[in-house]
């Protein structure tokens, strides 16, 4: 059994903190494992607040007290209460403020859960957000008491010669007995959550920046030394992401100097501290030959996300946690834009959308399925969710559509103007939305309280005597936990019309004429009606993917095909070829469950060939438009998911395309392939990207020839793109060369932990036979370690969540596997634990065998003795 059972912490419930805490002083004399911490408190009653105890209640975990005082005065023991998370102090002042000084201690050595201050290999550096600092010192840890931080950080000058802090440097000097202190003053409140250390041995990458106003801006890269080569991408895309931020938003950055240091062991991908922020060094380094496009893609993305949250998380900030989505969605919303600006439009809002629909609506759709702005949680980190993050981007986005992008930046700024320096919600930005526009958004806010992914069905019917064409939209939306009833939404749906040849059709709408309109569906039945259409054209609804929806419209394959081929919108015209794809592959199920013969319907391979021999354009969209959906988008277009069958039909349908189309692959494959070893831009990243989806179905050819390109390619790889798909390509075949390859590829990259961790996973999920033993064996490995995230994720988080084939076998192995790691992760690191079981949170989605195999081991876990806060939510929410 557990400890005890968890308490639930509710919206309704809010209260604003009894206490404000205006200045801090932080002084730590750092080692492994007794840092000791003198906090200075500076508080005074909060008069907004309607509670009026004479206690004090400060939060704190594992912290060991020396001492506390109250202006100068130490406390007796009788005069305060250590009651298990909380510091109570009996009395305090309440009519003037006042100062309470803590002295305590903490091991960062022991902190394997990676909140707080903790050691990563040599290094201290600290995770505060979300509740984090309560595990440095006794704090009124939330995120709406913000105050001003001075840290002083004293520490052996061998082990610790570099000593960060938020803000400015104000002091630093030299003690006995080889120490050193360093004093850093931040400038701006904030909360607690946003504080940050960093000591170790790190070498510097500096640069600068001129903002808009003319101020230089040093900027500041902090890794170990045999890193210093993989930051120069980095150190760009903060300059890129600076630059956009004051072109398209008018902000300018703040302090004079802005850091990131990069660590190896991080439960998430990076933290936007301000002044001083800590990344997953997954999120830094890059190197041509050791980072794929992928990730220099997603360096700059995150580093531009980080960035970003300068203004939408640290300027302005959240009242409360569950208003998480406000800096969160906002400032995916503000990357996603940056990243599509950087590179392509069209490839990015594709990524985007493909994540969103495979993995949050799948969220949404299950036990744990919540609105953008939860109503409760148990342990707050759980709610570090892709609802939350992603669609809580989708949600910013929509605004962004019914403004406009004039609009959108009017209310923006007024939101900035509005509330700096403040502790806002939700409901906060969404006024300033509607102040700055003299528009009413009462109806679009259901968005933040109502979870689920709405379905809109359409049905149209042309009059041809009329020539009118009529298009009738429901709008519903599943029940989901505590939600049973749904209320309509506002939902923006872009539309657009294609004549008889491809071109664009006129729409004649509210008196207006354009190629491209937007429709408001408000209703839960709504007909809207275009007239002076003399053929019936085809719709292209939903365009841009204007609403994170499910959209149910009847379409022939010829249909999908015609579209494929002509549509102007480059997600709608992917978004073809995507449900031509599927309905070709639910055929193929079809006639699995029948035992009937496999055939490829010729429409598709049609509509591939037409894609292939498309030359010019985009070579990285080219390549999207090939890609077949994933096993994981097909499985939730299933009432129960049949995983065997799903992969035989997409397999089938892969290996016939590949076998059809030999040649065009072929020659798209030798016409791509050349040497661009050092090259990243859109050209070279596209060329790329082309060649290995031809080779990616060449391979299912299982061929002398083939065998040979993909080991050739292997081998004379002088980037890690060409030689990850190369390898990717002999691990999912039964190349004869395979452990060797695998055998080569370690031993080259044995002293580089992001690649070795790209080796893990690519083995984790592999398609082919004995492939959980494989993992078996990998835990094994000297090189897996379960306390480092990265490699936890890519062989348990990777073989769980990427492998459905193999995780969901009929035996239930995959499932009691998860559960044991789950288990072992529990101790040593709950947030990394709970995000594990999610890969049965799914369990009603599947047949009978495996749901019981499933609920069993979700049982298992519920009932495990001092089972973490974080386990347990997830776990017992996935079993309600």
């Amino acid at each position: 059994m557990r400890d005890a059972s968890p308490q639930t912490v509710f919206l309704k419930d809010y209260t604003p903190p009894e206490y404000l805490i205006d200045q801090v002083e932080l002084n730590f004399d750092l080692h492994e494992q007794r840092t000791q911490v003198r906090s200075i408190l500076n508080l005074r009653r909060n008069p907004q607040s309607q509670e009026r105890s004479a206690a004090l209640t400060l939060l704190g975990e594992e912290l060991q007290l020396v001492s506390i005082a109250i202006d100068g005065q130490p406390l007796e023991q009788s005069q305060y209460l250590l009651d298990g998370e909380a510091l109570i102090v009996h009395e305090v002042p309440q009519d003037r403020p006042f100062q309470i000084v803590i002295e305590n201690i903490i091991n960062p050595q022991a902190n394997t859960a990676l909140e707080g201050l903790y050691l990563s290999s040599s290094m201290l550096c600290t995770q505060c957000e979300a509740q984090g600092f309560r595990k440095i010192t006794w704090f009124l840890d939330r995120p709406d008491v913000m105050s001003r931080f001075k840290t002083t950080l004293t520490g052996d000058k061998s082990k610790y010669p570099v000593l960060l802090s938020n803000g400015n440097k104000v002091g630093q000097g030299e003690l006995e007995n080889n120490r050193h202190w360093v004093s850093w003053e931040d400038p701006f409140a904030k909360p607690c959550y946003l504080f940050a250390l960093v000591a170790g041995q790190l070498e510097c990458v500096a640069d600068e920046f001129v903002t808009m106003s003319g101020r230089r801006i040093a900027l500041e890269i902090f890794v170990e030394k045999h890193n210093v080569d993989k930051c120069a991408h980095a150190m760009q895309s903060l300059k890129n992401a600076m630059r956009w931020d004051e072109e398209t938003y008018g902000l300018e950055y703040d302090l004079d100097l802005y850091m990131i240091v990069a660590v190896d062991h991080f439960n998430m991908g990076a933290m936007e501290n301000k002044g001083l922020n800590v990344f997953n060094t997954k999120f830094v380094l890059a190197r041509p030959d050791t980072a794929t496009d992928s990730d220099y893609e997603h360096i700059e993305g995150v580093i531009g996300h980080e960035y970003f949250h300068n203004w939408s998380g640290n300027r302005v900030t959240c009242r409360d946690w569950f208003q998480l989505s406000l800096k969160e969605g906002f400032t995916v919303f503000r990357d996603q834009q940056f990243s599509g600006d950087r590179t392509s439009p069209a490839v990015k809002r594709i990524e985007d959308v493909n994540a969103l629909r495979t993995r949050q609506f799948a969220e949404d759709a299950g036990p744990l399925a919540h609105p953008i702005r939860p109503e409760a949680y148990i342990e707050i980190n759980n709610f570090y969710t892709l609802t939350v993050y992603e669609k809580g981007a989708e949600v910013v986005r929509m605004l962004h559509t019914l403004l406009g992008a004039a609009g959108f930046r009017k209310g923006c700024d007024l939101y900035f103007q509005r509330h700096d320096g403040q502790a806002v919600t939700c409901e906060d930005f969404v006024k300033a939305l509607e102040d700055a526009n003299g528009v009413e958004l009462e109806q679009f806010r259901r968005w933040y309280s109502q979870a689920g992914t709405p379905v809109l069905t359409v049905g149209q019917q042309y009059d041809a005597e009329s020539q009118q064409l009529h298009l009738t939209i429901q709008q519903s939306c599943p029940p989901t936990p505590n939600q049973p009833v749904k209320a309509p939404l506002h939902i923006p749906v872009k539309l657009g019309l294609l004549a008889a040849d491809g071109s664009a059709a006129t729409i004649h709408y509210n008196g207006s004429s354009q190629a491209e309109i937007t429709l408001n569906v408000t209703e839960a039945e709504q007909t809207f009606s275009f007239a002076k259409l003399p053929q019936q054209p085809v719709v292209s609804l939903l365009r841009g993917f204007s609403a994170p929806v499910t959209l149910k419209m009847e379409r022939s394959l010829d249909e999908l095909a015609f579209l494929l081929r002509h549509d102007s919108d480059t997600f709608n015209r992917w978004e073809a070829g995507q449900q031509l794809a599927v309905q070709v592959i639910f055929k193929l199920i079809d006639a699995i469950e029948l035992s009937r013969p496999l055939q490829l319907e010729p429409v598709i391979v049609d509509a591939y060939r037409s894609v292939l021999t498309d030359s010019g354009g985009d070579l990285s969209y080219q390549a999207l438009l090939l890609a077949l959906p994933e096993e994981s988008y097909l499985s939730g277009q299933m009432a129960i998911i049949d995983v065997e069958a799903i992969h035989q039909a997409r397999e089938f349908v892969k290996k016939t395309l590949a076998e059809q189309l030999h040649a065009e692959f072929k020659q798209l494959y030798v016409q791509h392939h050349l040497d661009e070893s050092g090259i990243f831009d859109a050209g070279a990243v596209g060329r790329r990207r082309l060649k290995n989806a031809c080779l990616s179905y060449l391979s299912k050819l299982e061929n002398e020839d083939v065998y040979h390109i993909a080991e050739q390619q292997f081998y004379s790889a002088r980037n890690m793109t060409d030689q990850m798909a190369a390898l990717s390509a002999i691990v999912n075949s039964n190349h004869p060369a395979k452990a060797r390859s695998l055998d080569s590829f370690y031993m080259q990259w044995r002293q580089e932990a992001l690649v070795i961790d790209k080796w893990f996973t690519l083995q984790a999920t592999s398609s082919m036979p004995n492939t959980f033993a494989t993992v078996q064996a990998l835990m094994k490995h000297p090189a897996f370690d379960m306390k480092t995230p990265n490699r936890v994720r890519s062989l348990i988080g990777a073989f769980s969540q990427a492998n459905p084939l193999h995780f969901h076998a009929i035996n239930g192995e995959g499932y009691r596997f998860l559960a044991d790691q789950v288990l072992a992760l529990n101790t040593l690191n709950p947030q990394i634990a709970s995000r594990m079981v999610t890969g049965l949170a799914q369990w009603r989605r599947y047949d009978a065998a495996r749901q019981g195999l499933m609920k069993q081991q979700l049982q298992r876990i519920v009932a495990t003795e001092h089972l973490s806060k974080d386990v347990y939510e997830i776990a017992s929410k996935s079993l309600a």
